[in-house]
């Protein structure tokens, strides 16, 4: 089989080709596929319809004089379908007038080749429409990871602009208090100020520390390499960790994780994903309340890890907004914490990047469960 370059540089095109006449599609699918191209003949307009809708062709050959429904009907409703409009048609007739190369052409075609056809003649056209679709393909895709690009740069200066400038602005006031007033406070005043102090500095902290880790991940600069690892002895590190805030608030964190469970995780990438999960739990949770850590095994050897906790949950509205880069929450803990959503949005990309999922199940009023899967093996 001879592949031209069309095939070689992409997946093999797929062309579908519609004639009511099998001797013509025999011929015409023996020259395709000498060319290396995928090809699904189909002997009628109908067929043809269900044929593009369940697997979209890259391009369709079309006959014009069909029994029950003609070559200028099925090109109409393709044209119609926002699925399928994109897609080239060359119609391919033993009709040679004039008027009829216009109606093929006014119904959406992109090209008419005559009965009886040359070889080469069919071989170039459709190699240069593949060719055009193809690059059309690629160009809406680069438009699309542009948009994306900028969603990404939007969410950057957002945060720069509001959600950074907030803890940074409270850390430079309490630091001029402490510094002009400190000799008129007392012992205990002193004291407080300092925690708050404290806090703004490690808000914005892990601000900058989840930043760090979106940029170097949207520009492919984290290093993915995953290991065998126990998940109760990753989850332990990480309640040590939020232990302190948890403390703060008088949060319990109870996690029950079997010793037996091993994930095939990156380290560093997962340690984030439990951290930011449980934080934020903490972070949305009354004092006196809960944070739970389980684990249970799975469909096609994956571990699902849930954190919930007994917090102020979320309506269906709040929740359809978590995960999604141009959406902002906008909402602080219930210690007034600040919250700019990254951590949650970082967290997807690491689940999604060990082909895992994630997930929220909450009730306003009665707490949130988040859920994430990754794989128990490589």
């Amino acid at each position: 089989m001879i592949k031209n370059d069309i095939v070689s540089r992409q997946n093999t095109p797929n062309i579908l080709i519609v004639d009511d006449i099998p001797a013509n599609l025999k011929v015409l699918g023996d020259i395709l596929k000498g060319d290396g191209y995928k090809v699904r003949p189909v002997p009628n307009g109908t067929l043809a319809l269900q044929a593009a809708e369940k697997e979209k062709p890259d391009l369709i050959l079309l006959d014009i004089m069909m029994p029950g429904m003609d070559g200028y009907e099925v090109c109409r409703r393709i044209k119609k379908n926002p699925d399928l409009i994109d897609i080239p048609v060359i119609f391919i007739s033993a009709l040679n007038d004039t008027k009829d190369i216009v109606k093929a052409l006014a119904s959406g075609g992109a090209d008419y080749i005559t009965k009886p056809f040359q070889v080469e003649e069919v071989n170039a056209r459709v190699k240069t429409h593949l060719k055009l679709y193809l690059q059309s393909k690629e160009l809406q895709q680069k438009s699309k990871e542009l948009q994306e690009m900028n969603v990404t740069k939007d969410k950057f200066f957002s945060i720069i602009a509001h959600d950074l400038r907030g803890p940074l602005g409270g850390l430079m006031g309490l630091a001029e208090i402490m510094a002009d007033d400190s000799q008129l406070f007392t012992t205990d005043e002193r004291k407080e100020i300092s925690l708050s102090l404290s806090r703004s500095a490690r808000n914005v902290f892990n601000l900058l520390e989840n930043l760090l880790k979106w940029s170097q991940m949207q520009h492919g600069q984290i290093a993915f390499k995953p290991q065998i690892l126990s998940l109760k002895v990753v989850v332990t590190e990480c309640v040590k960790i939020a232990g302190e805030s948890a403390r703060k608030k008088a949060i319990d964190i109870i996690f029950s994780i079997p010793i037996g469970y091993e994930v095939y995780a990156d380290l560093n990438m997962l340690q984030a994903i439990i951290l930011n999960l449980v934080s934020n739990a903490v972070k949305f949770t009354y004092k006196g309340g809960r944070v739970s850590v389980s684990a249970k095994l799975a469909e096609n050897n994956y571990v699902e890890t849930s954190i919930n906790d007994t917090g102020i949950g979320m309506k269906n509205e709040l929740i359809d907004k978590l995960f999604k880069l141009d959406e902002h929450p906008g909402r602080n803990g219930t210690d007034d914490e600040p919250s700019t959503g990254l951590g949650l949005l970082l967290s997807k990309e690491f689940v999604e990047k060990h082909s895992g999922k994630i997930w929220v199940e909450s009730q306003e009023g009665k707490g949130s469960t988040f859920y994430f899967t990754i794989p128990s093996r490589k």
